[in-house]
């Protein structure tokens, strides 16, 4: 068995993939899953009642999605900085704020825990680090969102939207180039949005109002204030309490932008590239294993759309990471048991922010099973060999070579022999598929003499191809 059949129709409606986007970017953020939705159903409510032009409309509708898309970038130095949730807690809630209130969210979230003594040490050794680190953060969210933007065929118009993120209204915000209607209107939008949607989640809908009334002509333009709190009610309705995910699509400005062949690869590699920005160790591994794992496919005699759907699951198999904190993938000693148990969660997060979307949930079978094994030994669902198709094989395989030829925080990267006799001793074991392992290991990507090597004997190889 090779997995779910391929579509014959190689295209999908672009909402629908950058809705799978921003559920995996709930989970980058900690957020409810769907929040990022909600959001977007209180942006384009507001175009509505401010009778914004198409082309805004459009810009809104799409860029609400990925609002948080360049969030996974730095987030190991963030996780050096900052307790966990630390951040979330203290300054989500004023990161629209006045700068003096933005400035006592950092203060409060490097204090931590402990006694006050102990908490102005810890600023005083910290805020110097995080002070001289916020502009380049700034600076580098703004260029991921845009780069990743670019990728996921909404045009440069929304793309060209995150130049100009982390400004504000009132021209203080970063880098502080623009003010007033120099931003785009569709950002405006975006932003009133974000923020009421999270502080409705923080404290209901009077909370929500009367913060965002504090922040119009500051942070916010007044005019989509004024769009907000004379209709509150409705703007905000529903939002993180039923399900938004048909709402969304059906809210689409104009005809649906649909994603063909190639543009759906480009969008998928950028899915893959921001859950490898959660650890500089990671760069590149989704993408590795997408290339590997589909010419792996085609070695084993699959068709071409079966390989299709192989690297496309390839490239967002590890999407789930970014539930994970940094601090977690990028320690370098043993993980706590409840660290472990998160590691062990990241493929069902992947299932979770994949599965509502008809495309995406068809590479399921072989994008989340990555880490499951034959002999039910693996994760997260214990599945044995009758419950994994070749697809998910294949992708195991791949993504176990990669992982071991690259650098992880407790150890080198293997040199390539090595990790072949990982994993001739995985299928030994039971726990890979031997045709998988071979297939992986037979292509000139990994076998630079991983296979052909003289220290993996031919009775080794014998017994992979017999699986």
């Amino acid at each position: 068995m090779s997995g779910a059949a391929p579509s014959d129709s190689d295209q999908v409606c672009a909402a629908e993939l950058l809705a799978g986007l921003c559920l995996a970017t709930d989970l980058a953020r900690g957020f409810p899953l769907e929040h990022g939705l909600h959001s977007t159903l209180v942006a384009m409510r507001l175009c509505e009642r401010l009778a914004v032009d198409d082309e805004t409309a459009s810009r809104t509708y799409y860029g609400s999605r990925l609002f948080y898309v360049g969030c996974t970038a730095d987030a190991e130095v963030a996780a050096e900085i900052f307790d966990e949730g630390a951040l979330k807690q203290y300054f989500d809630p004023v990161i629209f704020g006045s700068p003096a209130q933005s400035l006592g969210g950092v203060v409060r979230a490097l204090a931590g825990s402990g006694g006050p003594v102990v908490q102005l040490a810890r600023v005083l050794r910290k805020l110097p680090r995080a002070a001289s680190g916020y502009r380049w953060h700034m600076a580098a969210m703004c260029e991921v969102g845009e780069m990743l933007s670019a990728r996921t065929g909404v045009g440069p118009d929304v793309a060209s939207l995150f130049a100009a993120f982390t400004e504000r209204w009132d021209g203080r915000g970063e880098p502080g180039r623009l003010a007033g209607e120099q931003l785009p209107q569709a950002l405006r939008i975006m932003h009133v949005a974000r923020d009421a949607t999270f502080q409705r989640l923080l404290g209901g809908q009077a909370h929500a109002e009367r913060v965002i009334a504090d922040r119009a002509g500051g942070a916010f333009d007044p005019a989509v204030v004024a769009a907000l709190t004379g209709d509150a009610r409705a703007v905000l309705a529903g939002t993180d309490e039923v399900p938004a995910w048909d709402a969304v699509l059906a809210a689409e400005p104009g005809a649906p932008l649909v994603l063909h062949g190639a543009e759906i690869d480009r969008a998928l590699s950028a899915l893959g590239d921001f859950a490898d920005l959660v650890a500089p160790h990671l760069a590149g591994h989704s993408a590795g294993v997408a290339e590997l794992a589909a010419a792996a496919g085609r070695h084993c005699g699959l068709t071409d759309a079966v390989v299709r759907d192989v690297r496309r699951a390839g490239a967002v198999h590890d999407v789930g990471r970014v539930a994970i904190s940094a601090g977690v993938w990028c320690k370098p000693g043993p993980l706590t048991p409840d660290q472990w148990e998160q590691v062990r969660l990241h493929s069902y997060h992947g299932e979770r922010a994949l599965c509502h979307s008809p495309m995406l949930a068809r590479l399921l079978p072989a994008a989340t099973a990555h880490h499951e094994r034959l002999d039910g030994s693996g994760y997260h669902r214990g599945s044995t060999a009758a419950a994994l198709p070749l697809t998910a094989r294949l992708v195991a395989a791949a993504d176990v070579y990669r992982a071991l030829t690259e650098p992880r925080p407790y150890r080198d990267a293997l040199p390539a022999a090595e990790a072949a006799e990982v994993l001739r001793r995985e299928v030994d074991a039971g726990r890979l598929d031997g045709v998988s392992a071979v297939a992986v290991l037979w292509l000139p990507a990994s076998r630079c003499s991983a296979w052909a090597d003289p220290r993996v004997s031919p009775s080794a190889r014998s017994r992979c191809w017999s699986g």
